[in-house]
């Protein structure tokens, strides 16, 4: 800018610059405190009633940061292994998920137990949630294609297993943990989300 420059251009100027900075500041500690980004997401569904509802806005974190004793390798620490640990609500660890063929935003369930790869995993079952199956012949995903997390929605019937929704949770499929929420702040991202 020149020295001809009006005023006002420059104090506009010098505020958008600032409010730029500022908000890179803010962006840069975000990312340094949770390890990811974005560092918040917007809960799309009713899955996680009563716990998260749609529209609030979920504070998440890389899976490796902020675990509890009861963490397995990858941070995670699952409903079975909590020991009274947890996070939004109830035991164990809520993660965000995508797996490769899934279309659309990750989803966001609580970890509720973890197998191996080929495991018979009916009997570490809670028999309400396997959708009617009496063995693991009769399940989806059992014995287990490969090794991951057991996940369900809290408001959910079933695992997601169960239903297909994804095989076993690969850890690397998991891309952060919740830590908090506050209720309905990511009302304004939906709404913006289903316009455009």
């Amino acid at each position: 800018m020149s020295s001809d420059d009006p005023p006002l251009v420059r104090l506009v100027a010098s505020d958008v610059l600032h409010t730029l900075a500022v908000l890179f500041l803010v962006g840069a500690i975000l990312f340094t405190v949770t390890g990811v980004w974005p560092p918040m997401v917007a809960v799309e569904s009713a899955s996680m009633e009563p716990h998260l509802e749609r529209g609030d806005l979920v504070v998440v974190t890389d899976e490796g940061r902020f675990t509890g004793s009861a963490a397995d390798t990858h941070g995670v620490v699952t409903v079975n292994a909590s020991d009274g640990y947890g996070r939004i609500g109830a035991d164990g660890d809520v993660v965000v998920y995508a797996p490769p063929s899934r279309d659309g935003s990750p989803i966001i369930h609580r970890a509720v137990f973890s197998v191996d790869a080929g495991e018979n995993w009916y009997a570490e079952a809670n028999e309400s949630y396997v959708r009617g199956a009496d063995s693991c012949a009769e399940l989806l995903n059992c014995p287990a294609p490969h090794a991951g997390y057991i996940t369900r929605g809290d408001n959910n019937d079933y695992y997601d297993q169960a239903t297909g929704i994804a095989s076993p949770v690969r850890p690397e499929w998991v891309e952060a943990k919740a830590q908090f929420h506050v209720p309905y702040l990511g009302t304004l991202r939906l709404e913006l989300q289903e316009r455009l």
